[in-house]
C-alpha cells in the first residue's frame, strides 16, 4: 500500500509508527509547504507543495496520487480536513480512500459552537457553550452558570487562545479582542477528569471498531504530553452513541470530560490525535486496521483491547540534514 501523508509538520514518531507496522513493499509519500518539516524525512518520498489554501494546491495533492499510485491519504492538520472531504470524489476517481469524514461532519468538527448546537439536538451530553458575550453574561445573570469559565476559539486547532476567564471584565474584553470565542463552563473539581480518546472508524462498517481511552496528565498548547490509560465501558458505550451521530471515516481524536459520574464530550478532530503514541505503544494499532480496509476487509470489534495503567510520557528530538538533503 501507498500512504500520502499531508502536511506533516513534526509527526515524525507517527510516520515511524506507520512504518513499523506497514507491509514490506509499502510506501510513505509526505507533503509539506516548508522543507524544513522534520516529519518528511521518515518518509521514503517527500514533496514540498504550496499552503493549503492555494488555488492550484488540490490539484498538485491528485498529481501526486496519480504519479505514487496512492491507496490513502490523510492529513495531520485541523484546516485541511474539509479539503480531503470535499473532494472525496476526486479521490475515489483515482482509487484513494480519503482517511477522514464526510463533508457535514468536517463542517461540524472544525466549528465548535456548531458542533455544541448539533449534540445538544441529538441529546449527546456536552459541556455548555456560548457563542457570543451576550449569550454568557445572560446565563451568568440567571445562574446557569458561575465564573471562572473556559474561552477558545470557535475554530482552528492547538489549543491556542484557550484560557480560563476569572471576571467578567475580562470576560468581555476577550469577546471584543476576539468575536470569534466561544464560552464553555469549567469542567473542574473534585472527581473531575479530562480524557481523551483515539477511535478507529471502519471505512466498511462506518463503525467504531477500536477505542483506546486515557486520562490527561499534563497538557501544552497542542494537546496532552502525559497519558495513563483506562478503561470503563461505559465511556466505550458513550462513545459508540455519540459517534453513531456523524459520519466518519479513518482515524479520529476524541476529547471528553468526566464529571459526577457522566461522560461529556467536548469535541472531535477527526485524524490522527497527537497523542495517538500512546495508543500504538500500549498496542493498539490502527495502521493494521487501515490496511485491512484498504484490501476490502471489514474489521472485527477490538473495543477496550489493551491493559489499563499504561502510561505515555513525551519528549523531543531532532532530524539533523545537510542542507542539500533537504527537500525540494
Amino acid at each position: 500500500m501507498n500512504y500520502l501523508m499531508l502536511s506533516v509538520g513534526r509527526r515524525g514518531e507517527l510516520m515511524k509508527d506507520f512504518r513499523s507496522s506497514m507491509e514490506e513493499g509499502s510506501r510513505i509519500i509526505a507533503t509539506d509547504n516548508s522543507p524544513y518539516a522534520p516529519a518528511l524525512y521518515f518518509a521514503d518520498k517527500q514533496y514540498i507543495v504550496p499552503k493549503i489554501d492555494a488555488p492550484e494546491y488540490m490539484d498538485v495533492i491528485l498529481g501526486i496520487c496519480k504519479k505514487e499510485q496512492i491507496n490513502a491519504v490523510t492529513t495531520f492538520i485541523d484546516p485541511e480536513i474539509m479539503l480531503l472531504a470535499e473532494n472525496r470524489e476526486r479521490f475515489a476517481e483515482s482509487g484513494v480512500e480519503v482517511l477522514a469524514p464526510y463533508t457535514e461532519t468536517a463542517k461540524l468538527c472544525f466549528d465548535k459552537y456548531e458542533m455544541f448546537k448539533y449534540l445538544r439536538e441529538k441529546g449527546i451530553r456536552t459541556a455548555m457553550t456560548w457563542g457570543t458575550f451576550e449569550e454568557v453574561k445572560a446565563a451568568l445573570d440567571a445562574g446557569e452558570v458561575s465564573l471562572p469559565v473556559f474561552v477558545k476559539p470557535r475554530t482552528g486547532s492547538g489549543s491556542v487562545g484557550a484560557r480560563k476567564v476569572l471576571d467578567i471584565e475580562t470576560l468581555h474584553a476577550a469577546f471584543e479582542q476576539d468575536p470569534s470565542l466561544i464560552a464553555q463552563e469549567l469542567m473542574t473539581g473534585e472527581g473531575c477528569f479530562d480524557l481523551d480518546a483515539d477511535v478507529y472508524v471502519d471505512t466498511i462498517s462506518h463503525k467504531p471498531v477500536a477505542i483506546f481511552s486515557k486520562r490527561k496528565i499534563s497538557t501544552t498548547i497542542g494537546g496532552a504530553n502525559k497519558t495513563i490509560s483506562f478503561k470503563d465501558q461505559k465511556l466505550f458505550d458513550f462513545v459508540q452513541e455519540a459517534l453513531s451521530k456523524f459520519k466518519f471515516n479513518g482515524p479520529i481524536d476524541a476529547d471528553f470530560f468526566y464529571k459526577n459520574g457522566e461522560y461529556y464530550l467536548s469535541e472531535v478532530n477527526p485524524r490522527f490525535g497527537g497523542a495517538y503514541l500512546h495508543a500504538y505503544g500500549a498496542g493498539v494499532d490502527f495502521i493494521k486496521l487501515i490496511d485491512r480496509n484498504l484490501k476490502g476487509l471489514e474489521n472485527e470489534v477490538q473495543i477496550g483491547d489493551y491493559e489499563e495503567g499504561v502510561v505515555m510520557m513525551m519528549y523531543d528530538s531532532v532530524v539533523i540534514k545537510k542542507n542539500g538533503e533537504l527537500a525540494k
